[in-house]
């Protein structure tokens, strides 16, 4: 595509330059032939729009789309399926997606379907797949650079930046087969737990649009909800991946910072390095999750990008051959009450697991997490906003609420001295060593000196929240401040009939835990259970750092023995 022209660098409003990214956008759809399928009326003031696909397209699209990524490899690489036909087909449900929750920022369909036709060719004269990945389609939160596309990473002064490179996740991905096709919708500084921005507006949630698909990979979330894809990147330094995957009802991972490159992503405050932010897949599967991170690890990205960890893949099949695992329970982080919907699910999903001998639970006590957040949130703008606030100066856009929220409203953000910028490390060093020892621990308890492999809790206060109210951010940015790899999962649930939340509903005369305790059990308050209806229920795992494909394999096992689904159903 063409570099954008109207920018603020050479003279346009804010305002026209956010018009001619959506009818840039608009424009990529369009290309897509047989054109994507308009809305009906009826389909357009949907509370829940994700059955809408399967009544526009074909049976042919229909079967590609509800295959999850391990299904889609065999297909591909056997020939059976070929890659021109299931990239056209996720582009065109892709194109509906947008139309339903807002969620796309450009499709490059010619530059895909380019791409499809050569790995076909190439199987066809060589009779095997060009690698691990050959014609998956992958969408791509829009901040990871493709080159001689934009990069503006939601900020409007940075439209007509265009990426000299494919970012090196990209770069390797390529290597292992994958056509890139879509890129999706992130919030104004990448520092919202939604995604809302001055260029593309609000990405609503495809199950409840009065919700918010969570950010900041939000476009990506919604997206795989409406299985305009099945495999995605997103990126995470406070929830951003597992945010909008547990709003949308995805599996969503975020690894250990520095196991996957992100050379080549645009981020403000570039060099930071107080708090490390991830990047990481989500999926509608667990195998997608897998395939995606050993693929990258074994090109041994270390060798390009000399700041990660040189740490090989570990088979997940390693871990637990005896199937025991030992699982600390969160139900509660001492901060902010979950939602009686979370309370159930934790309630229900333990219960299961308590049933067999093999899954040792133990209560976790949440140590000081409200600490924890102190200490993350002064460290994430160390300059107190500067560098935000200059590049939103630029365009002259303005602030959206959570942006506010974040920066202006948050107490803990100062324009640290170079001493205050170490004592806050100090803080965060003696935050992690006392976490540490805790977690060492729990070995006293076990008969075999073992201690926790895992820990199960909330990924947030509530299931996805009402628009511009994801106003806390404990659950997932407390891992972060940690550096613990951690998975959202759903638990084959969602919000439905009020009856069934009400053994777990707050009790009478409830006296809030903090501010923001107040500020989520008014919102249950006003709202109730009719307000979340439809809204997907996940649950997040997390394992100690570096312990990545421990994680995955425990939650495989977890989620075998509760009886729970390792892919979202079609």
């Amino acid at each position: 595509m063409a570099p954008a022209t109207v920018t603020t660098a050479n003279g346009a409003k804010w305002e026209d330059v956010a018009v001619d990214r959506q009818r840039h956008r608009d424009a990529t759809i369009s290309e897509i032939r047989p054109p994507v399928p308009e809305l009906a009326p009826e389909d357009k003031i949907l509370l829940n729009s994700t059955g809408v696909p399967k009544k526009l397209l074909t049976e042919e699209e229909i079967k590609f789309t509800s295959a999850d990524v391990e299904d889609l490899v065999k297909k591909l690489a056997s020939g059976e399926w070929s890659s021109t036909a299931v990239t056209n087909a996720f582009l065109r449900r892709a194109g509906l997606a947008q139309k339903l929750s807002n969620c796309i920022t450009e499709l490059i369909p010619r530059r895909a379907i380019d791409r499809a036709t050569e790995l076909d060719q190439y199987l066809a004269i060589n009779g095997k797949p060009i690698g691990p990945l050959h014609g998956v389609p992958i969408s791509v939160k829009e901040h990871i650079g493709i080159k001689g596309e934009d990069l503006n990473a939601g900020f409007v002064a940075w439209v007509g930046q265009v990426a000299e490179e494919d970012s090196l996740v990209l770069q390797y991905l390529w290597e292992a087969g994958a056509v890139f096709y879509a890129r999706t919708t992130q919030p104004q500084t990448l520092m919202h737990l939604e995604t809302s921005s001055n260029l593309y507006g609000v990405t609503v949630n495809p199950y409840n649009t009065t919700l918010t698909a969570g950010g900041s990979s939000g476009g990506e979330g919604a997206l795989i909800a409406l299985r305009g894809s099945v495999l995605g990147i997103g990126t995470d330094i406070g929830g951003s991946i597992r945010s909008p995957s547990a709003n949308n009802g995805i599996f969503g991972f975020k690894p250990t910072a520095l196991r996957l490159p992100v050379t080549g992503w645009s981020v403000a405050m570039h060099g930071a390095e107080s708090i490390i932010g991830a990047l990481g897949p989500m999926s509608t599967s667990i195998e997608g999750l897998k395939l995606f991170t050993k693929t990258i690890i074994d090109r041994r990205p270390w060798l390009k990008e000399p700041s990660l960890v040189a740490l090989d893949w570990r088979d997940p099949e390693q871990y637990f051959p005896d199937r025991k695992v030992r699982v600390g329970i969160i139900y509660n982080d001492g901060v902010v009450r979950p939602h009686p919907p979370i309370l159930r699910a934790m309630t229900e999903l333990v219960g299961k697991l308590k049933e067999n001998p093999s899954i040792e639970l133990v209560d976790w006590n949440p140590w000081k997490h409200d600490l924890a957040w102190s200490i993350i949130a002064k460290l994430y703008f160390g300059d107190g906003g500067a560098d935000v606030r200059g590049v939103l100066e630029a365009s002259g856009e303005p602030w959206r609420p959570l942006t506010e929220f974040i920066i202006r409203d948050n107490p803990f953000v100062k324009e640290h001295t170079i001493p205050s910028l170490w004592d806050a490390v100090c803080e965060r060093e003696d935050y992690r060593t006392r976490y540490a020892q805790l977690w060492n621990e729990t070995a006293k308890t076990s008969p075999d000196r073992k201690p926790l492999d895992v820990i199960l809790c909330p990924a947030g206060p509530g299931v996805a929240p009402k628009l511009d109210t994801s106003r806390y951010w404990g659950y997932t940015a407390q891992w972060n401040l940690l550096d613990y790899p951690g998975i959202v999962f759903p638990v084959a649930d969602s919000v439905g009939d009020p009856s069934r939340e009400e053994p777990y509903a707050y009790p009478e005369g409830y006296q809030p835990l903090s501010n923001s305790d107040k500020y989520f059990y008014d919102l249950w308050k006003e709202h109730g259970a009719e307000g979340y209806k439809d809204a997907p229920i996940s649950l997040q795992l997390v394992a100690r750092r570096y312990d990545d494909e421990k994680l995955l394999r425990a939650l495989q096992i977890l989620l075998e023995e509760a009886g729970l689904p390792t892919a979202v159903p079609p």
